[in-house]
């Protein structure tokens, strides 16, 4: 007898996706421990990687090449990912507390967020400077200065630390690489440079700002920044058209109200990597090793992953807990602008061309960790075993959302088995987004709809499912009124499974009444995965806005971008995505942007639509192709699409070039495809991919078109023309 999921009865939350949490995840994938959920919050999908950033700025690397994909790590690790930042801990309650107002429970934390380099103190600083730290706003924001500056450009770097100095050369390489003749000048408010390295790496990062044409100016202080300037305290003006500060490490503000014990502000750990509270752990720069004080590096991150996942894995299941003891001093490689290094260690100096090629090799290695994963083993198949299981099992994971639908085609034969009369209080049944019935003399609509799970986050399942069954009523041109929810739950313990279904009707609570409806009970059950779902009543004050109207002539508009189906498949099946193919963006931040377009209610976009639409519906589970095709088959008539003008999810064309396809792609081409005339290629393909959250689908008569497309841009609602209908004979032809 096969054994069903275990329940999950310990919660471990990782706040930051630092290098050291990182690695926690990745060795968490390979070795996970049974009942316990991790979670990592991170306020963006993606973290960069420290020792490549002044590679990146020098124009060495491209950007994705020192980015972790915290998304695709986390769907390895078999973790929840919460892109939300952190901003306070309630210790009594064992909750994270996040910016958006959610709160995370915790048996055990660990903080691994970093430091800031910014200077608030500064006036002008926040509206006209860059930090060092957080690294991915700066890698961003030079990008777009080198895309933009002009002949000369002028740059003032606050800080002449190692870092300071390895960005400012690394900026003039980059610079002058392109033609340009860079003024950089470097600012220290002590009386010497390059504190902390030995005498003769001193002198070598010296001649090379020398050689750079950096201008050194040492025991100044910075009294403002403007946009186009810095303003020192004694009253000299620095031209500046990119002012970055990497000026000391700054500790986060929130640290502070934690109750923990801080040494200037970073969270006080011993040997364990334990704070002041036992069941908080810390990481990082952002941590102060109390019993071994070191600089603040990313080396000593790396090295406390293993010990920190030891000692996670132990506060929720028992064992003895292992001490980090760091090493006394750590290599230090900094690179000097191309591809030359300078290596220092017990104070003794080397460099050379060689080196970089040291360096180079090491944060390769470090990165490669993140870029293939290792494949686990899906368990074998019981033998003996029926004819067809293998074919049915698949060999790759199954969808969830409206990826989990049963095909068109099959659904189709069973409503046709129970077709019969209808009350007279039934106004339509099957065949269009929801039912039409009629209460006295008000015409009410009903629809159901559920998704089965396809992240690990509750609320966000929540959230998206409620969007999800209000697409219908929506669609249909109604007011929402009610909603009954259907939840099945995963097991797990009682603490979890009162939060897990908590998360779920808080979120989807949000949603419902955002759009004036009342969640008025439900039913929950438990299973072997999360699924959530809704009946959603609404009311008309007008006709119904149904599927069928169209007209020869009308003009075919879409209000969201497709792909959904192809990217959340991607996720689940942490594919790689071909930079060439995605403009240089990564897999978790393809997919945070396909969250938030799911994200958005059509609501404000239906009211628009229902009183100028001559038919309408919501693109789901059946694709574009399938929906289309129901609101022309019924009247013979056809249409005309543009491929080009088809709008699309951020990388949502690349990965469909890749060959990723939602698992039931097949079948919707299946039950259409034969009436699609012409076109191929994965703008193609992405007609039948099924959408979780789609857009609205909505014919318009031609002299409505400019009307209604200036008022959804006026709301801030996308609308694209894709196509016409057409007469018959019913096809869909495309160029």
């Amino acid at each position: 007898m096969q054994m069903p999921p275990l329940p999950l009865t310990r919660d471990i939350v990782l706040i930051g996706g630092g290098h050291a949490h990182a690695l926690v995840l990745r060795m968490w994938g390979m070795t996970p421990l049974p009942g316990a959920r991790i979670t990592v919050v991170n306020p963006g999908p993606v973290a960069p990687y420290t020792g490549m950033l002044p590679g990146a700025i020098a124009g060495h690397y491209s950007r994705d090449a020192m980015m972790i994909d915290l998304v695709r790590l986390a769907r390895f690790a078999g973790a929840r990912v919460v892109l939300d930042r952190a901003c306070g801990l309630d210790r009594a309650a064992r909750q994270v507390v996040l910016t958006s107002g959610r709160r995370l429970r915790y048996d055990v934390a660990s903080i691994d967020i970093g430091i800031a380099s910014d200077l608030p103190e500064v006036p002008g600083y926040a509206e006209h400077g860059v930090a060092a730290k957080p690294l991915g706003a700066y890698a961003a924001r030079w990008e777009a200065f080198v895309a933009t500056a002009g002949s000369d450009p002028q740059l003032t770097i606050i800080g002449a630390g190692v870092g300071g100095v390895e960005l400012a050369l690394a900026s003039a390489h980059r610079l002058r690489g392109l033609g340009k003749a860079p003024r950089i000048t470097l600012l220290d408010r002590g009386g010497e440079a390059l504190m902390g390295v030995s005498a003769g790496t001193r002198a070598t990062l010296l001649a090379a700002l020398r050689d750079h044409g950096v201008t050194l100016i040492t025991g100044v202080s910075v009294a403002q920044v403007l946009a186009d300037a810095v303003v020192l305290t004694d009253g000299r003006r620095l031209a500046s058209d990119f002012t970055l500060s990497v000026a000391g490490a700054r500790p986060q503000g929130w640290l502070a109200q934690t109750g923990l014990l801080l040494t200037n502000g970073f969270v006080d750990v011993g040997p364990t990597l334990q704070s002041s509270d036992p069941a908080v752990f810390a990481v990082g720069d952002c941590a102060h090793l109390t019993h071994a004080p070191r600089p603040k590096a990313g080396v000593f991150a790396v090295r406390e992953a293993p010990v920190l996942l030891h000692n996670l894995r132990v506060a929720v299941a028992g064992g003895a807990l292992r001490r980090y003891r760091p090493q006394r001093d750590y290599l230090k490689l900094v690179s000097v602008g191309g591809k030359v290094a300078v290596a220092d260690k017990f104070g003794l100096r080397a460099g050379g061309g060689w080196l970089w090629r040291v360096k180079d090799r090491i944060d390769a290695k470090f990165m490669a960790k993140f870029a293939d994963y290792p494949a686990m083993g899906r368990p074998a198949l019981p033998q003996p075993h029926a004819f067809g299981l293998r074919e049915a099992v698949g060999d790759k994971p199954m969808c969830g959302g409206c990826g989990a639908k049963v095909g068109a085609g099959a659904l189709r034969a069973a409503l046709d088995g129970i077709a019969a009369p209808l009350r007279p209080d039934v106004l339509s049944g099957p065949g269009d987004d929801a039912a039409l019935l009629r209460i006295g003399g008000t015409d009410q609509v009903i629809t159901t709809d559920h998704l089965r799970a396809f992240t690990h986050d509750p609320a966000l399942m929540g959230r998206l499912a409620a969007v999800h069954a209000l697409g219908d009523v929506w669609a249909m041109g109604a007011a929402p009124q009610a909603a009954l929810a259907q939840i099945t739950l995963p097991r797990l313990s009682d603490a979890l499974q009162a939060d897990m279904l908590a998360e779920v009707m808080q979120a989807a609570h949000d949603v419902f009444r955002t759009a004036g409806a009342d969640v008025v009970g439900g039913h929950s059950s438990v299973g072997d995965d999360l699924t959530v779902g809704f009946t959603v009543t609404g009311l008309l004050t007008g006709p119904a806005r149904t599927k069928r109207g169209a007209r020869p002539g009308d003009v075919i508009v879409l209000t969201k971008p497709l792909g959904s189906g192809v990217i959340l498949a991607a996720e689940m099946a942490l594919v790689r995505v071909d930079p060439d193919q995605s403009g240089g963006r990564m897999l978790g931040e393809i997919w945070a942007d396909c969250i938030a377009s799911m994200a958005r209610p059509l609501g404000p976009a239906a009211a628009i639509l229902r009183d100028r639409a001559s038919a309408m519906t919501d693109v789901t589970g059946f694709g574009l192709a399938g929906h289309l095709w129901e609101m022309l088959e019924p009247d013979g008539l056809g249409a005309r699409l543009s491929l080009a003008d088809l709008p699309l999810l951020p990388g949502a064309e690349g990965l469909a070039a890749q060959g990723v396809a939602s698992t039931l792609a097949p079948a919707n081409r299946a039950a259409v495809g034969w009436q699609v005339d012409g076109g191929a290629g994965p703008r193609l393909d992405l007609l039948f991919d099924p959408q979780t959250c789609g857009g609205l689908l909505a014919c318009l008569p031609a002299e409505s078109v400019d009307e209604v497309l200036a008022r959804m841009a006026q709301a801030g609602e996308m609308a694209v023309v894709i196509g016409q209908v057409t007469a018959g004979p019913g096809a869909i032809v495309l160029p």
